[in-house]
């Protein structure tokens, strides 16, 4: 029932700030989100041992989330940056891991959330589709897994899955981007749709499932408990971190 609750509260403001905010609200809500989930990483990456990316991480990953254009030499700056930090470890063989710990966070969090700013350029429904279409495959996945599912897709990861929850998770994002595009986005060709939904939704699954990877090897539930019943901020968005860059990239070719 929280789930449920938290899920009523949370959609109207959440088509309201991507649709309909104005650019500064959306900024600061997106920059809010990205630092909360970043926080919930580096607790995360602590509980993996290894020392936690501090004030440095953020830093970063806000000049990534809101420089004009950042590029490629940013990027590696950052991962400069990392590993100079990281020589101040008290152990040696904690270098490599923080070095890698904070990049990876920075470019996980930060960057998949600067796709989102993209697509919102290109147009509000993009980032709308690119965000929800996930959000119903899940509901599919759980309704077709609990019925129908039989083979474990990643038992090791995430037990509760399963291949026929995945094809329905993906066969129902087709579906609704069929009708999403033709109201919403018309014009975009039908291959196009059917292919950005299928591949959109594909790697959503992964970045839920590498999620689920760090919290089992971290031990832990959920990434954080802010949004009650659904966890925390990366739990909620673990697989848009993946679609959205994806989508972003699909989006630009079609746009060009």
């Amino acid at each position: 029932m929280k789930r449920v609750i938290t899920g009523l509260i949370l959609l109207p403001i959440f088509v309201y700030i991507v649709v309909w905010s104005p650019p500064p609200l959306f900024l600061a809500t997106v920059a809010v989100v990205a630092v909360l989930s970043f926080y919930e990483y580096a607790a995360l990456v602590e509980r993996h041992k290894i020392r936690r990316p501090g004030i440095y991480g953020y830093a970063a990953g806000l000049l990534l989330l809101f420089l004009p254009r950042p590029d490629v030499v940013l990027i590696v700056l950052v991962a400069l940056l990392a590993m100079a930090l990281a020589m101040t470890s008290q152990e040696l063989a904690g270098v490599l891991p923080f070095a890698g710990a904070l990049v990876l966070g920075v470019l996980y969090v930060f960057g998949c959330l600067r796709a989102g700013i993209g697509l919102r350029a290109l147009s509000p429904y993009w980032l709308l589709f690119a965000l929800s279409e996930n959000w119903v495959g899940d509901i599919a996945a759980f309704y077709a897994g609990r019925s129908l599912g039989k083979h474990r897709l990643a038992p090791r990861v995430s037990p509760a899955k399963s291949w026929e929850g995945a094809v329905a998770s993906t066969l129902m994002s087709v579906l609704y981007a069929y009708f999403f595009f033709r109201y919403l986005i018309p014009g975009v060709p039908l291959v196009w749709v059917l292919g950005i939904a299928a591949v959109g939704n594909i790697a959503g699954q992964f970045g839920d499932l590498c999620e689920s990877a760090i919290k089992r090897g971290a031990g832990v539930k959920d990434s954080g408990t802010m949004l009650p019943g659904h966890g925390g901020w990366l739990d909620r968005i673990d697989s848009s971190l993946f679609a959205l860059p994806v989508v972003y990239c699909l989006a630009g070719l079609i746009a060009h």
